[in-house]
């Protein structure tokens, strides 16, 4: 058994581990709120986007534009979402788990693949795998990225798409449901319009001004810039919730465990004087004696 002062040892440093981790859930859970109500403001126009790429490409003969050309696919490029931190749960793994799941199809399907890896976590994972070429890394977003963060990754794809190296792009992100429920998704960003989207009425009467095929044209990549930017929005916000939890759920594992040890050393304590007057009581019988 441990000694009394092996176990304080230990109370002290389980403590000093739960100040920790209950300052970085306070800290996750303000960033989570953000992000949060972010993620959550700009949902409504994320839909409409798509929405809009979906009731364009019924009016107009999308085959001559080259961001909607849809054909067998032979190559893709996968754009995996992670933090750049750990310490949030089974955030980062739910995330590469599908990335290896991709990556398995796309091999027995005989599909090449190329990889943009957001995130520290995706990058030193992938940067363990033979197979993935990746043609870019990005760390250190903003929690509150703008188009222009996004510009960049959004220009490799179309530049990729456009002269054929690839036939689609898909984003494999977790989006958020709740502040306990999250969920991975794969998102696919060209060609565009391709996941067909239930368009309301209002938009379906609609007249495009000068015309549908000017409004594609002029609009079509920033509408699949918005696709991009709202995976991000909700990933963010997942992973700051799901950081949450698991700095919430190690606190409390430190109280409990503060508390156990504690329980520990008072019974060793007490042990201790036990012994103590068990050896003075039979001092005091071998004096009289």
């Amino acid at each position: 058994m441990a000694s009394r002062q092996q176990i304080k040892s230990r109370i002290k440093s389980v403590k000093n581990t739960k100040q920790i981790t209950k300052a970085m859930q306070l800290v996750a859970a303000s960033r989570m709120r953000r992000a949060q109500e972010l993620a959550q403001r700009t949902r409504r126009f994320a839909l409409a986007a798509r929405e809009l790429l979906t009731s364009l490409r019924t009016q107009v003969e999308v085959e001559s534009y080259a961001l909607f050309a849809s054909r067998p696919i032979k190559a893709r490029l996968l754009i995996a979402v992670t933090s750049d931190r750990g310490l949030a749960g089974a955030y980062n793994s739910n995330i590469l788990k599908s990335y290896i799941s991709a990556l398995q199809e796309d091999e027995k399907a005989h599909v090449k693949n190329y990889s943009i890896l957001i995130g520290r976590q995706a990058a030193t994972f992938a940067a363990r795998l033979k197979q993935v070429e990746a043609v870019g890394v990005y760390q250190e977003f903003p929690d509150q990225p703008t188009a222009n963060d996004v510009q960049p990754i959004i220009a490799k794809a179309i530049e990729l798409f456009m002269d054929q190296t690839i036939d689609a792009v898909d984003v494999i992100y977790t989006h958020y449901l709740t502040s306990v429920s999250q969920e991975v998704r794969t998102l696919r960003l060209l060609p565009a319009g391709f996941e067909e989207t239930p368009v309301q009425h209002s938009l379906q009467q609609s007249d495009f001004e000068p015309s549908a095929k000017v409004v594609l044209r002029t609009a079509a990549k920033r509408l699949i810039e918005v696709q991009l930017l709202q995976a991000l929005l909700e990933a963010f916000a997942s992973e700051h919730s799901m950081r949450m939890l698991a700095m919430k759920n190690a606190t409390d594992n430190a109280s409990e465990l503060a508390g156990d040890l504690t329980l520990a050393y008072n019974n060793a304590r007490q042990a201790a004087i036990t012994q103590e007057l068990a050896e003075i009581t039979g001092g005091a019988e071998a004096l009289n004696n």
